[in-house]
């Protein structure tokens, strides 16, 4: 039938994929395409809470589900701080931004979104005219990765991907940043044979 649906929107997390195949009664699919990006739309309501340019509550999370950025922020160790922004936003600055983070919310809750640029600023001065980005930029990219597991969320889609790929499938990550990039050309060089088995691809791990 010419009339009959071309597009079926299922909205369940990549890595439920060969799940939500199932359900539909698909067993095989010939290609997949991965887009890792963050909807604008998400970034620019301010009350989501992930950019540092609207002031909003702090809270970063897809789904609205589990601990929000402002209970990272506000809980966590300067130590695990660090780690989070190191690890996630590849903040060379990590560790002064972790101490200032925390000197401020002995002041007050970091509640806003404007609350953490002001903190992240203590530490790293606030933005000059020759720099290209937000000296925040790499801090609410690390919380936003955090919050949500989206690496991990990454990595179990390319594993269920592979899953559900018929024989000669074709697999496209649409990535936009170095970490999601990382991950996706190592799984497609283990399994083409070209680099050992690592643990889940992934940079580090957050004790």
């Amino acid at each position: 039938d010419r009339f009959a649906p071309r597009l079926t929107l299922l909205h369940r997390p990549f890595g439920e994929m060969l799940e939500a195949a199932r359900d539909i009664g698909l067993q095989a699919v010939d290609g997949i395409v991965l887009d890792i990006g963050v909807s604008s739309m998400q970034l620019d309501e301010a009350e989501r809470g992930f950019s540092f340019m609207r002031e909003g509550p702090l809270d970063m999370r897809m789904s609205q589900a589990g601990q929000s950025a402002a209970d990272v922020v506000n809980t966590y160790s300067p130590e695990t701080l660090a780690k989070v922004i190191f690890l996630f936003g590849e903040e060379p600055r990590s560790r002064a931004i972790a101490k200032a983070i925390v000197a401020q919310r002995l002041l007050a809750p970091i509640a806003t979104t404007i609350d953490l640029v002001k903190a992240v600023e203590k530490a790293t001065g606030p933005q000059r005219a020759k720099d290209r980005t937000h000296p925040a930029t790499r801090t609410f990219q690390a919380l936003r990765i955090y919050v949500n597991a989206e690496l991990e969320e990454l990595v179990d889609a390319l594993h269920e991907a592979e899953k559900i790929l018929d024989v000669g499938g074709r697999l496209v990550v649409v990535s936009f940043h170095s970490l999601e990039d990382r991950i996706a050309k190592r799984f497609l060089a283990m399994r083409s044979g070209k680099t050992p088995e690592v643990s889940r691809h992934m940079p580090g791990t957050i004790q």
